[in-house]
């Protein structure tokens, strides 16, 4: 017989995108589990944590149970080296987070990392649909978001039509102020992170690509900026964008399509526009990452799916029924029949 045993002590770094429901991804598996944790916000964003732990104070959780602990990073090692704790859960960046498990010792680590996210647009694909969805995937939360798309990857009959509506919807998004219901682009998380994006799309046009829209910036706030021909060397090919900036390129021969996609050194997910049931299939067999969405972006998420990736974009999987697992064991009972 078997039987699952907390893991023990677990510690858990949250980012600064989502910083109350990313946290709560943590969290809630691990009081289902049995585990005490200690949690480690975004220095950027610590208050949708520190509410969670206003709400835990007012349980019956036992006395050192949890803890929130909101510090710099450089003032985070022990969150990863301390050898009482048995587990490490971190969601950040990539070098951030493979830095850390080099560092985490004998303890289990689940990495939720970054990534560029493709979306596969096929012939026969509900074109206003599509373009709907992609605007929402690419630029909800200035593109703040590891599945935010940033490769869109189109079939060559559509190409034309689907570039121009792309094209249109993006120069009609508003950028301003979050207090006003309008504004669909807002500032992203720093002027600095807006400089580095405004570089990559600078560089990127002085390697050949073709700048369709969007690239200007105002502090914090960079519009919503589709190019195509972007060379596959230049960073904001290789590299997670992490702000309101897509991609596009054409495919003639869908098995082409999906090799784009698998052309990077991230895995999270990916999205493919495509009534045809075998290509789903395929797609399914072939992409190397954590998720396929068929019919959406690859920004689709539901908090109970095993969300995660493969390659640079991390390890294990989250997602309630699957972060439990990871915190916990399996523990084996034999018992040998005595004889009569």
């Amino acid at each position: 017989m078997t039987k699952r045993v907390p893991v023990g002590v677990c510690s858990f770094i949250s980012p600064f995108n989502f910083p109350l429901n990313l946290a709560a991804h943590k969290v809630a598996p691990a009081i289902a589990a049995g585990c005490p944790f200690i949690l480690k916000p975004a220095s950027l964003t610590p208050i949708g944590a520190l509410l969670i732990g206003e709400v835990l104070a007012e349980t019956s959780l036992p006395q050192g149970a949890f803890s929130i602990l909101p510090c710099s990073r450089d003032g985070a090692d022990l969150f990863t080296t301390d050898e009482r704790i048995k587990l490490l859960s971190f969601t950040g960046s990539p070098e951030v987070g493979w830095a850390l498990k080099s560092k985490a010792g004998k303890k289990k680590v689940t990495l939720e990392l970054g990534g560029n996210a493709a979306c596969i647009v096929d012939a026969d694909a509900n074109i206003d649909d599509a373009v709907q969805r992609i605007i929402f995937g690419a630029f909800y939360q200035s593109g703040q978001s590891c599945i935010s798309v940033q490769r869109i990857i189109i079939h060559e009959a559509i190409y034309a039509q689907v570039k121009a509506k792309l094209v249109a919807a993006s120069t009609n998004l508003i950028m301003g102020s979050p207090h006003d219901e309008q504004t669909f682009i807002g500032p992203m998380i720093s002027e600095k992170e807006a400089e580095r994006l405004q570089l990559w799309i600078q560089q990127a046009v002085a390697q050949g690509a073709n700048l369709l829209c969007g690239g200007q910036r105002q502090g914090a706030m960079l519009q919503a900026t589709l190019l195509e021909n972007v060379p596959n060397n230049v960073a904001l090919y290789c590299e997670e964008a992490f702000g309101p900036v897509a991609i596009l390129s054409s495919f003639s021969d869908f098995d082409q399509a999906l090799a784009q996609v698998n052309d990077s050194a991230f895995g999270l997910q990916a999205g493919i526009f495509t009534r045809d049931i075998y290509k789903a299939h395929k797609a399914w067999d072939t992409l190397e990452v954590g998720g396929v969405v068929i019919g959406d972006v690859p920004s689709w998420r539901v908090d109970n799916m095993p969300y995660g990736g493969v390659k640079d974009s991390g390890l294990g999987r989250e997602g309630i029924r699957y972060a439990i697992e990871d915190m916990t064991e399996v523990r084996l009972l034999v018992v040998r029949e005595l004889p009569q």
